[in-house]
């Protein structure tokens, strides 16, 4: 393209102007990146003999899913076949309910019913990498050009890779919640503050909301980060401001209806979105879009005291509706289940129990994220994009100091983390390239991109802690989430074709009781089932005698004792002489039928029948 440049008096220069390269342009080159990713993935998980994940909370999902396709209504969050009489209320979300439920109500038009499953769960995990993919490249390129963008899509693709939360079968909410946390800051990475990439900003965080509370502090720091940006550029930075707290304040009230049943509207919950929550981002999305409205002009001083007004106004609202919600959700759990589930749940897990049972982890979990704070505040702190890397460092900082209390919180910070990594390996390379003899640059530049793979650190712990010969045949460490032969299909044979009863059995294999039998479950993994989980715990430590009471309290009609259950190991150490040692030891009661065990299975199944 010619264009001509006036560069004196009276004479002019003729330049070529080049269009931008199809490698520049991040829906092109993602697209390529996520098909990649996805072939591999499907090469990965080629020798799979489920088609659900591996976690509980992929078996619990397609459970409510088949509820939903059977009839269950829409606010009707009810898991009717969990827990003690009267079923248990699940906080989970029908925005992930709904595209599933879609693909499995298409593939059936032209499969069988069990291969139409098999063909949505397989599909929908894939279908988000694509998303995902173009969210980080676009903030790749926001941030560092197009190399950054390359850098951005090829840590992703690590991450991805290795991540179960994108491995066909993964139904879980997880994985569109990163999708949501990489739309969020590809949009607060535009620093010429277009409104309609702040508002689309607002749209995934209401979305987030709407879908579990793991992202809330997430949510609070991405809208205080939003906030603090006008609140120090004031008039050029409102339009953006505005279009964020309007959307963001109309997007959670639309959340909040179509989530929440109107005989809900004023219940506090602390595990979904609720009047609390709502409440919360209302009165912020509100405070904000008045300052922007009308104080936007003020000095930098007199905006800052609007934006402290504002914060005082949310943290009053929130003391006011919902004080619980400043704690853990987890912290009014029995004591007896923090012991016995919680302490042995992986994800659950802090850096200070880490430490002492798998130290070999830590860097995968916690090194990459600590690498991007200390990038982002050397940036700040040498004036470089002051106001891009406080943004950043708040994104990340925020899920790694969750991920300090559960683990779970460094898939975010592990994602997050690369925009800011990703610009700095940018500029190492360019660095490099300018001198091919620096073998000091040349060092730092490939130290660097293997730092930023938090597989780089799960290779090294593992090399570290296991030597290299025995790195890869390492048995994995035993958690709350290993079901061992405990719960396949075959496993549940002997009763799947009997009369609806309820099943005592460990907590992990109740979704699976859920999926494969008819039965109800008396215990599953969730915290809202703590009566049922609690009840199942005293049958299991009870002597054989006391146990009798209990599962006739519970309307028990079947047991089910699987030995290779960490659970039962547990309970069984921890109580010798009660049931679930004493079964270990084939000392079986006499109110327990024995019921003909499956091939393949640990698991056995036991009729109750009182002795009176």
């Amino acid at each position: 393209m010619a264009q001509a440049v006036e560069i004196s008096r009276g004479s002019t220069l003729t330049v070529t102007k080049r269009a931008p390269s199809r490698w520049s342009q991040p829906g092109l080159v993602s697209l390529i990146y996520g098909v990649v990713v996805i072939v591999a993935l499907l090469i990965f998980h080629r020798h799979a003999t489920d088609y659900v994940g591996a976690d509980n909370d992929d078996v619990m999902r397609l459970v409510e899913v088949r509820d939903f396709l059977g009839g269950q209504g829409w606010f009707d969050m009810m898991q009717y076949r969990l827990g003690l009489d009267g079923g248990t209320l699940m906080h989970w979300s029908r925005f992930i309910d709904l595209p599933i439920a879609g693909l499995i109500a298409f593939f059936r038009l032209f499969l069988a019913p069990e291969s139409a499953e098999a063909a949505a769960l397989t599909v929908w995990p894939l279908m988000l990498v694509l998303p995902l993919m173009f969210f980080m490249g676009v903030a790749g390129r926001r941030i560092a050009g197009t190399e950054g963008m390359h850098f951005s899509l090829g840590l992703t693709s690590l991450f991805v890779l290795t991540t179960r939360r994108f491995m066909p079968g993964s139904i879980d909410h997880d994985n569109v919640q990163l999708c949501l946390v990489a739309l969020t800051v590809a949009m607060l990475a535009d620093e010429t503050y277009r409104p309609r990439h702040f508002a689309i900003a607002a749209i995934a965080l209401a979305i987030a909301l709407g879908i579990g509370a793991e992202t809330t502090p997430f949510v609070a720091v991405a809208c205080m980060a939003v906030a603090g940006l006008w609140a120090w550029d004031g008039e050029i930075f409102a339009p953006a401001a505005r279009a964020f707290a309007l959307t963001l304040t109309i997007a959670v009230s639309a959340a909040f209806l179509a989530l929440v049943p109107p005989h809900l509207y004023s219940t506090v919950t602390c595990d979904n979105l609720s009047l609390g929550f709502y409440s919360i981002t209302s009165v912020g999305g509100a405070g904000l879009l008045l300052s922007a409205l009308f104080a936007s002009r003020l000095s930098r001083p007199w905006r800052l005291g609007v934006l402290a007004a504002n914060g005082i106004a949310v943290f009053a609202t929130t003391l006011a509706i919902a004080p619980q919600c400043l704690r853990n959700p987890l912290a009014d759990l029995d004591p007896m289940l923090v012991q016995l589930w919680l302490n042995s749940v992986t994800e659950a897990q802090s850096i200070f129990a880490l430490s002492r049972h798998q130290p070999e982890t830590l860097g995968a979990f916690y090194a990459t994220g600590f690498l991007a704070i200390v990038v982002c505040i050397f940036r700040m702190l040498r004036g470089e994009r002051v106001r891009l890397h406080a943004v950043l460092l708040a994104l990340v900082a925020v899920n790694w100091v969750i991920a300090l209390v559960q683990v779970r919180g460094a898939e975010f910070s592990n994602l997050l983390a690369i925009p800011p990594l990703a610009l700095l390996l940018a500029e190492l390379r360019r660095i490099s390239a300018a001198d091919t003899e620096d073998m000091g640059a040349a060092f730092f530049y490939v130290a660097a991109t293997l730092l930023s793979a938090p597989a780089v650190w799960a290779v090294g712990g593992a090399l570290a802690n296991n030597g290299i010969a025995n790195s890869f045949t390492a048995a994995p460490v035993a958690n709350a989430d290993d079901t061992g032969n405990c719960a396949s299909k075959e496993a549940f044979t002997p009763i799947a074709s009997l009369d609806p009863g309820v099943v005592s059995a460990p907590s992990n294999m109740g979704a699976h009781i859920l999926r494969f039998t008819p039965h109800r479950a008396l215990s599953g993994p969730y915290h809202r089932d703590q009566g049922g989980m609690l009840t199942e715990l005293h049958i299991g430590l009870a002597e054989p005698k006391e146990a009798e009471a209990f599962l006739r309290g519970a309307h028990v009609t079947l047991l089910a004792f699987c030995s290779s259950d960490p659970q039962v190991k547990e309970v069984s150490k921890l109580k010798p002489e009660g049931l679930y040692a004493q079964l270990g030891e084939g000392h079986v009661p006499a109110y327990l039928e024995p019921i003909p065990v499956a091939a393949k299975s640990d698991v056995q199944f036991f009729r109750f029948k009182p002795l009176d």
